[in-house]
């Protein structure tokens, strides 16, 4: 497939690295069709990488990935165009990190979420949120991590979900790892849950961890 990446920063450079290392085409997007770092990742990604701007990743990706800060998720959209989003696939990482007097802070929290934002604005793409609960390392290597840990999906289109697993199958997480949690609204959910990861973080001393969810049954 043809991925576009929207993002330059660790995350979309880890991501679209898997995604070329598993033979699918990616197009970095960014602000300025120029840009730096997302120069130097095409050369040495390989052929099947390029870059453009955002508008210009979007427009040639078959699906897209959200993986900007979440304070300019819809600003970086907005730059993609709304038609060039229609009726894609648009995987949702982002986080909406906010930091008011050295403290980390969640904007929007509790009643909304970036995720929920993103389908209102734009309501023909097909927006499913993941991923955002692991470090990028992870996302494309959940076996740093030992253990049934798993991750998250939520979307209102259940063509999107599916398509959303198999990419996540593809980086390595098994279906039965991932939850679906519903609907596009329970974004909120999983963006709550960044403090908390950050602070565990902060505990253990690096990113290797995650959640792993037991049931009685």
């Amino acid at each position: 497939m043809r991925y576009g990446v929207l993002g330059t920063g660790v995350v979309g450079r880890t991501l679209g690295d898997k995604l070329v290392e598993l033979g699918h085409e990616v197009i970095m997007g960014s602000q300025e069709k120029d840009n730096p770092r997302a120069l130097e990742w095409a050369a040495g990604a390989g052929p099947r990488a390029s870059t453009g701007t955002f508008a210009d990743a979007a427009g040639s990706g078959e699906a897209v990935i959200l993986a900007v800060g979440g304070q300019v998720a819809l600003s970086a959209l907005h730059s993609a165009g709304e038609r060039q989003l229609a009726g894609k696939l648009l995987v949702d990482v982002t986080n909406p990190l906010s930091f008011e007097d050295g403290r980390l802070r969640l904007s929007p929290v509790e009643s909304d979420s970036v995720g929920a934002q993103i389908q209102r604005y734009f309501p023909e793409a097909r927006v499913v949120k993941t991923l955002n609960t692991v470090n990028c390392a992870v996302m494309v290597d959940p076996a740093r991590v030992p253990g049934e840990h798993q991750v998250f999906v939520c979307g209102d289109d259940p063509a999107a979900k599916e398509q959303a697993v198999a990419l996540l199958g593809e980086f390595g997480w098994p279906p039965h790892r991932v939850i679906d949690l519903g609907g596009i609204e329970e974004s909120r959910t999983v963006e709550m849950w960044l403090p908390l990861w950050v602070s565990l973080m902060q505990r253990f001393g690096h990113t290797d961890f995650n959640l792993e969810i037991r049931r009685a049954k």
